[in-house]
């Protein structure tokens, strides 16, 4: 029973831990591109809401796509400290469900 716990928990935790680590190296050029244009959609489609011109105020479009861009790179890095925490987490509670449970066997 404890080598089939540990074979599925290393098995799960190297699998997000390898794939975590390949999409971080790649996220922020595509995270920084995907804000820009969430900031630049934003503003357009409020201008066409207002029924005016879609480019009427070409500074608005560029403090939009920054705007979006620094959300969705915060919201790239708070998702990677959470998953941080998580893994903490469940290790803790790892340790502390062996303890408990295998740890009785032994005494």
């Amino acid at each position: 029973m404890k080598k089939k716990v540990e074979e599925c928990w290393i098995g799960a935790k190297n699998r997000e831990i390898g794939g975590a680590k390949q999409k971080r190296e790649t996220m922020p050029l595509s995270s920084t591109v995907i804000g820009a244009l969430l900031g630049l959609g934003t503003q357009m489609y409020s201008n066409a809401l207002r029924k005016l011109p879609y480019m009427r105020h070409p500074w608005e479009h560029v403090l939009g796509m920054g705007l979006g861009a620094v959300f969705v790179n915060q919201l790239v890095k708070w998702d990677a400290k959470l998953q941080e925490d998580l893994d903490k987490m469940l290790e803790k509670a790892k340790a502390a469900n062996e303890r408990r449970y295998f740890d009785e066997d032994d005494a």
